[in-house]
């Protein structure tokens, strides 16, 4: 469900620099079982594994370049390795990097790592998952360090950022709603962090919150600039055509009878909602599907003649053997265009990057997928991608911005910088 605007804020990794101590508070006090296991979960839930395991590195020892828009920060080692990781973290140091921002020597930690929403998970659920990384095989890799603006490398000035940008605090429950709602408020708002790729962000990358959910861009790595579509109500770019089975099936699988997940977004599922209890993705969907509009849908200015006929020519000779005439698409195999919230979403990004670079549906579980868009980047030229992306945009009764070849030029060099 995933980064954006120059700011160093948007993916789930502590900052660096933060040293561990060389002797662990918790050897030989082996954590019960249940609660590794229950911290396996958890980390799952939170996507740990995305960014603090690099491309062809071992798994959360870190090294995966977060681009703040201010310079680079690299993830940190987070096993159990006592020099170069957190093994020599108490429950303690690990809660408070958590639940305030601040590393096992009280050193301000960067908003790329998503405390912001991290504060709002529980104790218990903190313990559990310094349990299960405590039983993560040591690697000894030690931490890149920051490659920040001279300016950003202060970490006194973050106590600046956090009252202007962070509510430290734990989740609290909603007596007036249920249970199931509570779990997913929880998950969405906290451990999932799904806030930080799907909530607008300004320059110094403080979110947004009067928006939360109303859509954002991803930042980290090579998912560098996607755009994460709004969670909240809205029919047109918005969840608000979706049922709760809907998001359920999509974030299980990757797909519905809506979209497919590309970019960022697949790889969440891949990684991290995919493992979700059934009665967390049911608890996820009762939340966002209770979340109104934020944003007026506006009417969007109609296509010129010329572009449309443009595009349409386009859409017949490039895509509609998959995708249909009518924008329909195939349930569960190939997306419907037609009144899709991705299409239409606030900004065009994502779908010029799908365009450009192709996109795969989420394989299941130990499989690959074999339901695949190819990269029509090099078939086709920058006018040419924005007059068929404009016409999908506005189409079939969708309603969105045109898009013109500065605005692909723009998306095509940035996919070939993430991609090197």
């Amino acid at each position: 469900m995933p980064a954006q605007a120059s700011a160093p804020v948007a993916a789930s990794a502590l900052a660096v620099g933060s040293a561990a101590i060389a002797t662990s508070p918790n050897a030989g006090h082996a954590a019960p079982a249940t609660s590794v296991e229950r911290g396996r979960y958890l980390a799952r839930l939170g996507d740990c594994t995305a960014c603090h395991t690099s491309p062809g590195g071992k798994p959360f020892a870190g090294g995966l370049p977060i681009d703040t828009g201010f310079g680079k920060i690299y993830t940190p080692n987070i096993t159990s390795d006592r020099e170069t990781g957190i093994g020599g973290w108490s429950k303690d140091d690990f809660y408070q990097a958590m639940h305030t921002g601040h590393d096992d020597e009280g050193k301000h930690l960067y908003p790329a790592f998503p405390y912001p929403w991290f504060t709002k998970v529980t104790r218990e659920d903190n313990d559990a998952l310094k349990d299960y990384f405590d039983s993560v095989a040591a690697v000894h890799q030690p931490n890149k360090p920051i490659d920040l603006n001279w300016w950003m490398r202060w970490r006194g000035s973050l106590a600046g950022w956090n009252l202007l940008w962070f509510d430290e605090g734990t989740f609290k429950s909603d007596p007036q709603r249920s249970a199931q709602w509570n779990r997913g408020a929880y998950l969405v708002e906290g451990l999932g962090h799904c806030g930080d790729c799907h909530t607008p962000k300004g320059y110094f990358g403080g979110a947004h919150r009067d928006d939360a959910l109303s859509g954002g861009y991803t930042k980290g790595g090579h998912h560098n600039g996607w755009f994460a579509p709004s969670l909240r109500g809205g029919r047109r770019a918005g969840l608000g055509g979706w049922s709760e089975e809907d998001i359920a099936l999509y974030l299980k699988t990757g797909a519905n009878a809506h979209t497919a997940a590309a970019g960022p977004m697949a790889e969440v599922v891949t990684k991290s909602t995919r493992f979700f209890r059934d009665a967390d993705l049911s608890a996820v969907a009762i939340y966002l599907k209770s979340l109104p509009t934020s944003r007026e849908e506006l009417p969007v200015q109609k296509m010129d003649a010329e572009m449309l006929t443009r595009g349409q020519g386009l859409f017949v000779d490039n895509c509609a053997a998959c995708h249909m005439h009518d924008g329909g698409g195939i349930a569960h195999v190939f997306p419907r265009l037609m009144n899709s919230s991705s299409i239409q979403a606030h900004e065009p990004a994502t779908v010029l990057r799908v365009v450009l670079d192709g996109a795969a549906v989420p394989g299941g579980p130990g499989q690959r997928s074999y339901i695949a868009m190819p990269a029509f980047g090099r078939k086709l030229d920058d006018k040419e991608v924005a007059d068929v992306v404009s016409y999908i945009r506005n189409a079939w009764g969708n309603q969105a911005s045109t898009v013109d070849a500065a605005d692909v030029a723009k998306e095509r060099k940035a996919l070939a910088v993430s991609q090197d």
